[in-house]
């Protein structure tokens, strides 16, 4: 988010997010950008997780941020009787303690950015990355990797992964839409 907004100005907000579920999770980064810097903030996005697992893993202030925002946004997520639903359905789904949420802002400000680092390492494949473009296809795609735009491939790339036939890839997808 900091380097395609703050930096590069190309997007309102980038954002990544691993889906809850039982056994493998998908992890989606997704970032509406400016038709005109699609081809740049894929490569920015590739970069910034190829980094990530390499020469620049998280630093301590980058962690921080994130447990504060996870931990701070906590009393607005139990707006509504249906939210509230959701976090007990998600303690039954998943098989948690009665106390999952009880204990949950102590649990994320407890992690480290050894522990942070050490999973983006075990868990993320920056060269299995799928990229999914949703956006005007008339538009030029100058730049764009060789292939990419093609309707017929982007078809069969997001049809295999909806079925499975990419091992490894799926739970490393990312979501570029403009």
């Amino acid at each position: 988010n900091m380097s395609l907004r703050e930096d590069k100005h190309w997007s309102y907000g980038a954002r990544s997010f691993a889906y809850d579920a039982r056994g493998q999770r998908p992890f989606l980064a997704s970032a509406p950008v400016q038709t005109d810097k699609t081809a740049e903030a894929i490569a920015e996005i590739r970069r910034e997780f190829a980094e990530l697992v390499g020469k620049r893993p998280a630093t301590p202030e980058e962690v921080a941020m994130v447990k504060r925002t996870n931990t701070l946004s906590l009393p607005g997520q139990w707006e509504t009787g249906g939210a509230v639903l959701g976090s007990v359905s998600q303690i039954v789904q998943f098989g948690l303690p009665d106390d999952y949420w009880n204990n949950y802002a102590a649990t994320i400000r407890g992690v480290t950015p050894e522990q942070v680092n050490k999973a983006a390492q075990d868990h993320l494949r920056p060269e299995d990355l799928v990229m999914v473009v949703v956006g005007d296809r008339l538009r030029p795609r100058d730049g764009w990797p060789a292939g990419a735009g093609q309707d017929d491939r982007q078809h069969a790339l997001v049809d295999a992964c909806r079925m499975g036939q990419l091992p490894g890839a799926w739970p490393h997808a990312a979501l570029v839409s403009q």
